[in-house]
């Protein structure tokens, strides 16, 4: 049902219907008397009423081309009050809702296609070569880009419909869009009658099963989606949106080879012809919103013009758009000051484009008046120029009264998308779609004889065509074009080439379309530096969900997200990647380490206890300190060595614990500084040594004084003058020599050595003495332990005696604070990682040595010094 019976219809149950309809056929523009005949041609499903553009011939091929478009209806959502229409003013205004089907707009480029077709022709039935002495006729239907009308104009020309002598056509060339050649392919396939399209790309059109008759002039999508994800695999566009047409045009490229390169889709919009408006809406809404500045636009040039438009109003005009070949050299787009706008640095694929010689002169001597059966020539030229043809038009209601057409009009000197010839793409499959069907029925009428000059091509009757020879002479075509192109199928396809095209700002602020390479098969070769960018620059736009992860990071996925949006971790100490986007890090080897921002493994340096960092002049201080206190108390009580505070309890023993002391403090020094095998050595010796000659002093002395307080007893005078001075010398001599023979032997047997820790994970390699045998270090820290408990019960034993100054009692508090650090040292020592395993050993000594001198002579000063009263015998021996 056309738009005008629809509209009668409505209109019908009101007495205005009829000046209603008069009048919206007068105010709508339809002087050219063109309306109704578009909407008839195009809005039956049944019986055409359109003869199309026929010429007559020995064989008739058939064509379909979309030359009308149907804008996209008003999109009532009901937010709006409806669109008013004034009609008429006379005396008052008189409106009507404009609820009625916007009119068919007559498109320039397919008509183009037709004249390709046409000239093509004319061409053939020139030649003495090809099919001579039989003349091609055509007979051309616009499918206006509606699959149905697409099928009912293929079976009137297999019907023999509508022609003059009632003959079928035993090939068509059309299909404008994937969907309409399946369905033809489909129906057309029983009758095994030939169909070759010139702009479907779907790839499933290329399974010989289903669609046998079926051959293109157009490479297959698989190409162009490879090469799409070349391009958006060699910008590093991991993060892009996709914008396709709700058909199989299109997810090839997203659904395969997309996601299958690694990219991750933002989001996926689907554009449908019928509902192009609200789809277009919301696809541009999608793309606003989307953080992807990529986007890639899969669908026919119309449907890109009104998703243009509504970007335009949503002022989104920062995105880099990847153009499929069906819309990346649409004039109607580039020319647009809309799309010059939001879509300036377009970067598509294109079918290739090559020479047509004559073409352009052919088009511009184009004239109704030497066409007068043609339809299309003489709308256009009424569309073009505003004029009308000296008939009136076939309807019987609406009429108009446009100027006459006239002879000075030409196209010799017109500038618009059906006279450019600058680049023909689609045109140029066209015509290689006429010369592949002259080709194969050359092949079938015209076999070549042998005679002794030359080969003489005679055709036979062209009456008789079986479709089936026709379609086995199709599949074996090789022949070269006017254009010394070698043209032949590989199947239904043709080998893929494309056009690399770049949409770049002229300082006109137009657009222009500039070749920026090409695609052969599957290889890609590209000239990046002729890009213009979005920006306007050189400048790559950078598209990704996240920032690539630089060096010294790895790449972790966020949960519920796609695998292109993730977190970069810095790698762990002793790892490294040395490369961006990189998934885990690596190890380093045990004598190398990770540098500061992990990006290599650089060897690990040697660390110590040494005198110039904080740690070991710490230390160090503290051992200076102590020998300095030390040697200030041996001077005090050298001063004072009369005096009955030292005497008492063996001076002599007194001198010597505090050398003992004195050495304990300087033993420490030794653990500090660079380990050598000479202080591996000396430092336990010394260590142990020293503290063995301590503690040794401490037992004699505990022992004198409970000898002294034994021997007040009858019949004990002997034991005092038995552990005489001689003794004491000799049993701290004794104990001393014992723990001088353990170093010894260990020392000499299986001493410790300098040797680099790699067993501690860090920067840093720990170089220290490491013991080769603990056995040894473990007797020496066992004697002095057996030494030190034996003065701790000794001590404790004799804290009680009566005495105002009870020596005993000092040497039990040095005791207790002795092997409590020294008990402590163990679980501490074990468990300290590299230098700090020495300085947990230096920290012990200066300890326990600052607890000895402390405990034991820092009482016996305060009396020295502060109350020399108490320094008497009388006093000392008071109970």
């Amino acid at each position: 049902m056309s738009w005008f019976s629809w509209l009668f219809i409505v209109w019908s149950r009101s007495s205005q219907s009829l000046l209603l309809v008069w009048l919206v056929g007068r105010e709508l523009g339809i002087r050219n008397g063109l309306l109704c005949d578009q909407m008839l041609t195009c809005s039956r499903w049944g019986t055409p009423s359109s003869q199309g553009l026929f010429q007559d011939g020995d064989v008739i091929i058939g064509g379909l081309f979309p030359l009308h478009y149907q804008p996209p209806a008003i999109d009532h959502d009901f937010t709006q009050l409806p669109l008013l229409q004034k009609l008429f003013k006379q005396n008052s205004l008189i409106y009507i809702l404009s609820f009625y089907l916007p009119p068919l707009s007559l498109e320039y480029v397919p008509l183009q296609y037709i004249y390709a077709m046409v000239f093509a022709l004319e061409e053939i039935n020139h030649s003495t070569m090809l099919l001579p002495g039989i003349k091609l006729g055509y007979h051309i239907f616009d499918s206006c880009g509606r699959p149905p009308w697409a099928l009912q104009s293929a079976l009137s020309l297999v019907g023999g419909d509508n022609t003059s002598c009632g003959q079928s056509v035993p090939m068509i060339i059309g299909g404008a869009s994937s969907i309409t050649s399946q369905i033809l392919s489909t129906v057309l396939g029983p009758l095994s009658i030939p169909f070759i399209s010139y702009l479907s790309t779907c790839p499933c059109l290329s399974d010989r099963l289903q669609y046998p008759n079926f051959f293109r002039t157009i490479p297959s999508d698989i190409y162009q989606a490879r090469a799409v994800a070349q391009l958006v695999i060699r910008f590093n566009w991991t993060w892009v949106g996709a914008v396709v047409a709700n058909n199989n045009y299109g997810y090839m490229a997203v659904k395969e080879e997309i996601q299958e390169a690694g990219v991750c889709l933002a989001f996926v919009e689907t554009l449908q012809r019928e509902n192009i408006i609200s789809d277009a809406r919301r696809a541009a809404l999608t793309i606003q919103a989307s953080t992807a500045r990529v986007i890639l636009i899969f669908t026919w040039y119309t449907d890109v013009r009104e998703l243009f438009l509504q970007l335009a109003k949503l002022n989104v005009t920062d995105r880099q758009f990847l153009a499929s070949e069906a819309w990346s050299t649409s004039g109607d787009l580039v020319q647009n000051s809309i799309t010059s706008k939001v879509a300036k640095g377009v970067l598509g694929v294109a079918t290739r484009s090559s020479a047509i010689p004559g073409f352009e002169s052919y088009l511009r001597h184009l004239h109704p008046i030497h066409h007068p059966d043609d339809e299309f020539l003489r709308e256009f030229w009424e569309v073009e120029f505003g004029c009308s043809h000296r008939t009136s038009h076939k309807s019987n209601i609406l009429t108009s009264n446009p100027p006459v057409m006239s002879d000075h009009k030409s196209l010799k000197k017109v500038q618009n998308l059906f006279t450019d010839a600058s680049q023909l793409r689609v045109t140029y499959n066209v015509y290689l779609a006429v010369y592949a069907a002259a080709h194969a029925l050359h092949g079938l009428l015209c076999p070549i004889k042998d005679s002794s000059e030359n080969n003489i091509s005679t055709c036979s009757s062209p009456k008789q065509i079986k479709a089936t020879e026709l379609l086995q002479h199709l599949q074996e075509v090789n022949f070269t074009t006017p254009q010394n192109e070698t043209f032949y199928f590989q199947g239904a396809d043709i080998p893929a080439k494309y056009d690399l095209v770049n949409w770049q700002k002229t300082p006109d602020g137009t657009l222009k379309i500039a070749l920026i390479g090409h695609v052969d098969g599957f290889a890609l070769h590209l000239n990046e530096s002729a890009i213009q960018w979005i920006t306007g620059s050189s400048r790559v736009p950078i598209s990704v969900c996240s920032e690539i992860c630089p060096p010294g990071t790895r790449k972790v996925s966020r949960k519920g997200e796609p695998l292109c949006c993730f977190d970069c971790i810095p790698c762990a100490a002793g790892e490294i990647s040395n490369k961006t986007g990189s998934l885990d890090c690596e190890r380093c080897p045990l004598e190398l380490w990770s540098n500061a921002k992990r990006t290599a493994c650089i060897p690990r340096q040697l660390d110590f206890l040494a005198f110039n960092e904080t740690l070991g002049i710490t230390l160090t201080t503290a051992a200076v300190t102590g020998v300095t206190v030390t040697t200030v108390v041996f001077v005090v009580f050298l001063h004072y060595r009369h005096t009955p505070v030292v005497r008492a309890n063996n001076s002599e023993l007194s001198f010597l614990l505090l050398v003992s002391i004195k050495l304990c403090f300087l033993c420490s020094l030794v653990f500090i500084g660079r380990p050598s095998v000479w202080s591996c050595q000396f430092q336990q010796a010394a260590f142990g040594i020293s503290f063995v000659l301590c503690v040794s002093c401490l037992k004699v002395k505990t022992i004198v004084v409970l000898a002294a307080f034994r021997s007040a007893r009858p019949g004990a005078e002997a034991l005092i003058r038995w552990f005489g001075p001689g003794q004491q010398r000799g049993s701290v001599c004794l104990l001393t020599c014992i723990q001088i023979i353990i170093c010894t032997i260990w020392l000499s047997l299986i001493p410790p050595v300098p040797r680099q820790d790699l067993g501690f994970q860090g920067s840093k390699v720990t170089l220290e003495c490491a013991m080769v045998s603990v056995v040894g270090f473990c007797l020496i820290l066992g004697y002095i332990g057996l030494l030190a408990c034996t003065s701790l019960i000794l001590a404790f034993f004799a804290r009680k005696l009566p005495d105002n100054f009870n020596e005993a009692k000092l040497i039990t508090f040095s005791m207790l604070i002795f092997c409590a650090v020294w008990v402590a040292f163990v679980p501490a020592y074990l468990s300290s990682p590299g230098k700090y395993t020495v300085a947990v050993e230096v920290f012990a000594i200066l300890a326990s040595s600052y607890g000895l001198l402390f405990c034991i002579f820092a009482p016996k000063c305060f009396i020295i010094l502060l109350r020399p009263e108490r320094n008497t015998k009388k006093y000392m021996m008071a109970r």
